[in-house]
């Protein structure tokens, strides 16, 4: 028992004298590789915290250094830059981010001389070594849309030019260190339109609810499909003998809503209803609040505007006797397209919200609409007074086709 005692005793000897070693080794090790990894922490905390811009008076978002791109002709397409393939490429790309990047600046410096474009057009000269900073939300006001397609254009090489998305710092903000692992902290995407959308279409509910209640027989008049195809109008109606009647313009003035919802709709899709894109631009609700107002005011005005049109075209053409008609079946038909074309665009736009939106899809119902009413007007108004074919056509050119192509070209 004694010796197998000694020879255990030995053997735990031996591994002693092995692990002491082998631990002190590994906390040596482990010890020296956490110092390490403060360090590097320290170093690369210090860089994300250094400011950027003119007077290093900006924070960085996102740095755009990987992100660039270059056209290859052999592709016939925008393809990554690869410093090894396309070190001699004066002309760099990328897309900028403007939706998601509200409330931010977009910040440009080139060592040499440069030029900036934005969407392929000439926006500015960079001059060397200067910083350009540019609001994003300005931009976005601007162009109406999601992202833009930028462009560097001078000296060849990734070196010389610097793109960054930053937000400026504050005199009284204290410095926050940030961990190097590649997050950045960005606002939430929202829409300021959404409330409104809500809002609008309960006080279009209310609107209409009130005509229904207050103005029924007039409300099935207007809102009759049956009474819009009927060729022999009766022109002793109420609505028709007093165009200018206050249940006529109380008419008006809610059909005058529903076509200003409808523009802010539009719009809210990152289509511009105008040419002018300063127009429409509303940065929150209250600003939309007070363009739909403005919007149903000058839709009102165009209304009431067209029934004195008509009243001068017809003294002239001596066709006083269809100018109500011709007044009550543009309201008609009107309020008949604009209500059900809203009420479908909602409801597609609630039920697909990542849906892509196009121009020419909201373009083309509205022309079918317009040449579809002039010709039931050249039919409605033929059945009602003997004219010549020349002067009625003539006639409905000046007050149906020429407002269309004028409204064209200041609108989509």
């Amino acid at each position: 028992m004694l010796k197998v005692q000694k020879s255990d005793r030995g053997k735990k000897g031996w591994l002693n004298w092995i692990r002491v070693p082998a631990m002190t080794f590994f906390r040596s090790f482990a010890l020296s590789t956490f110092c390490a990894a403060l360090f590097v922490t320290a170093v690369f905390a210090q860089s994300r915290t250094e400011g950027i811009g003119p007077a290093n008076q900006y924070y960085p978002v996102h740095d755009f250094h990987d992100d660039f791109q270059v056209y290859d002709e052999a592709a016939k397409a925008y393809v990554p830059y690869i410093v090894e393939q396309h070190a001699d490429q004066t002309a760099l790309s990328t897309y900028i981010d403007l939706e998601s990047n509200r409330h931010y600046n977009l910040l440009i410096s080139t060592k040499q001389d440069g030029y900036l474009f934005i969407n392929a057009s000439l926006k500015r000269k960079l001059r060397a070594g200067e910083w350009s900073v540019f609001s994003i939300d300005s931009l976005y006001r601007v162009y109406r849309q999601p992202e833009v397609f930028l462009t560097l254009y001078g000296a060849p090489g990734l070196n010389d030019k610097r793109l960054f998305i930053g937000y400026p710092k504050s005199a009284t903000q204290k410095l926050v260190v940030l961990r190097d692992d590649n997050l950045s902290v960005r606002p939430r995407t929202f829409s300021v339109y959404d409330n409104f959308f809500g809002l609008g279409l309960l006080f279009l509910l209310a609107s209409h609810a009130f005509l229904f209640s207050f103005y029924h027989r007039a409300f099935l008049r207007f809102y009759s499909l049956r009474d819009l195809l009927s060729l022999r109008a009766q022109e002793e109606s109420f609505l028709i003998n007093r165009p200018l009647s206050s249940t006529n313009v109380l008419f008006i003035l809610n059909l005058s809503f529903v076509v200003a919802y409808l523009i802010v709709f539009v719009q809210s899709r990152n289509l511009d209803v105008f040419v002018s894109r300063r127009l429409l631009g509303a940065q929150n609700l209250g600003s939309v609040l007070g363009e739909f107002i403005v919007l149903s005011g000058l839709a009102f005005i165009v209304l009431m505007g067209k029934y004195i049109a008509l009243e001068v075209l017809g003294g002239l053409y001596k066709l006083q006797s269809i100018i109500n008609i011709h007044f009550f079946k543009v309201l008609q038909s009107s309020m008949l397209f604009f209500t059900a074309l809203t009420l479908l665009l909602v409801v597609i736009a609630y039920n697909t919200a990542s849906m892509t939106w196009s121009e020419s899809a909201l373009l083309l119902p509205v022309l079918v609409f317009y040449l579809m009413r002039l010709a039931f007007l050249y039919i409605v108004i033929r059945s009602q007074e003997p004219i010549k074919n020349l002067y009625l056509f003539s006639y409905l050119c000046i007050v149906e086709l020429i407002p269309l192509i004028i409204g064209l070209r200041f609108a989509l």
